[in-house]
């Protein structure tokens, strides 16, 4: 019997897998954090024999290089990449065993990249499953425009005829196991729910349902920007990444964060937003742990600052070190726990800004002079927005500070985690801010005008 187990990186919105038998196992895509993988081995009592990777990845850094020294596996690397370790290439068609029974069957997927390769999971000779990478996702593809603008057509193409070529080689009953798709930049969109198989994406798959031509001039008229970090990323794996070090950073206390801040540097307060907004260090930015750090600092911060983090507890810090290292935000210049009173000295004071609905806002006085800004990405607000607002989509933000109309700034997104984001900037920039922090679905029912159809402010 085999078995498959996922792990979830809900920060990235990836998947990573464990397969095999009653002795070895295969790592498919693993995270740069190795540690979990070899423990879900440990607990199946496994030896990961070999490790596989779908593709060079963009969005995060691979631990799939650590994972085959630290476990003696052999590291196969479709053989169309240019890395520069040693590695095993996998051509279109190589199989090799995982254990008694159970192979691996490498399938040519380009598409996502031009190397791309997705593993068939074989038991006594049937398909039970595929990995499928950034290739065929649940109810989408992954996107074609991440290695080289002048390629994107040619991969979206590409795209559409792997998606048929698993949907023909395969049952229909066969599971896929993507690991872009669960809120991952690198997918064309949202995975539409959470598991799937061949049968169910032949019948609601726009690549299976669509012809060639419609599919393409779709999925190129849905992609959004490409995250500025993923630049890094795909050098960064192509060399080979360097073991992870997840020891704790050097302590700051409160000298050494104003001497940070003084000197230019990021630091990060990991706190929610709600507790952000009621107190925290003039000048440092909120990126909540519990949510995308990884993808959002990545993102915003210019590669290779420092960075210092605060957090509320040597948990929450740690839970935010190891989410950044998949990135390739490697080793905090320094860091604080406790409460935010300690990050500062005795004669400063805690910033604060105020948190509001969309009904706090529909009851302002008409004449009441405010700005909303709107920091949604193109995708979302092409679905709707608020009449009269200003739209820089955070990831912008940073640099397009000047843009934002004088006045006090009343910031929002689709939920409010990335209004919290957007909010910390402004006011680390010395505006005066109010997190709306609701869901833009409420904004309708609080009575705010909306606007439907093509935008004519971008």
């Amino acid at each position: 019997m085999f078995f498959i187990d996922t792990l979830e990186l809900e920060g990235l919105g990836n998947r990573s897998y464990l397969a095999g038998g009653a002795h070895t196992a295969v790592a498919v895509d693993p995270p740069r954090d190795v540690d979990q993988v070899l423990a879900v081995a440990a607990r199946r009592g496994v030896q990961i024999s070999h490790v596989v990777e779908t593709h060079v990845h963009n969005d995060y850094v691979t631990g799939g290089l650590d994972l085959a020294r630290l476990t003696g596996a052999v590291y196969h690397v479709p053989a169309a990449a240019r890395v520069s370790f040693a590695h095993t290439p996998v051509n279109d068609g190589d199989t090799f065993a995982v254990d008694d029974g159970i192979t691996l069957r490498a399938l040519a997927t380009p598409g996502h990249t031009p190397h791309h390769t997705s593993y068939v999971l074989e038991e006594q000779g049937e398909a039970v499953a595929v990995f499928t990478g950034g290739s065929l996702l649940i109810g989408t593809v992954g996107r074609p425009d991440l290695v080289e603008p002048r390629l994107t057509e040619e991969l979206a193409r590409a795209q559409h005829a792997s998606a048929h070529r698993l949907a023909a080689e395969l049952p229909d009953d066969t599971e896929v196991l993507p690991t872009h798709g669960f809120g991952s930049f690198c997918s064309s969109a949202q995975a539409d729910g959470d598991a799937t198989t061949i049968g169910k994406e032949k019948a609601g798959n726009d690549a299976l349902v669509q012809g060639v031509d419609a599919f393409v001039a779709g999925l190129l008229a849905g992609l959004d920007d490409v995250p500025a970090y993923y630049a890094h990323m795909g050098p960064a794996n192509a060399a080979g990444p360097a073991p992870l070090d997840l020891t704790p950073p050097p302590v700051a206390d409160a000298a050494d964060i104003a001497a940070r801040l003084a000197a230019g540097e990021w630091v990060i307060d990991l706190r929610n937003r709600i507790a952000f907004a009621q107190g925290h260090v003039a000048g440092s930015f909120n990126f909540e742990a519990d949510g995308k750090i990884a993808a959002y600092l990545a993102w915003l911060i210019p590669w290779g600052k420092p960075v210092t983090l605060l957090a509320e507890s040597p948990e929450q810090l740690a839970k935010a070190q190891r989410e950044l290292t998949r990135v390739g935000i490697d080793r905090p210049a320094a860091a604080a726990t406790g409460e935010p009173a300690k990050w500062i000295s005795a004669n400063d004071e805690l910033r604060d800004f105020p948190r509001a609905t969309f009904a706090d806002l529909a009851a302002l006085d008409p004449y009441e002079h405010r700005i909303l800004l709107d920091v949604r990405r193109d995708s979302e607000r092409a679905a709707g927005w608020i009449e009269g607002s200003v739209h820089i989509p955070i990831h912008q933000l940073h640099r397009r500070q000047d843009e934002v109309p004088a006045g006090v700034v009343w910031v929002h997104c689709a939920g409010g985690m990335r209004a919290g984001i957007a909010a910390s900037l402004l006011d680390a920039a010395g505006r005066h801010v109010v997190a709306v922090d609701d869901s833009f679905d409420a904004a309708r029912s609080a009575g705010l005008p909306m606007v439907t159809g093509p935008r004519s402010d971008d």
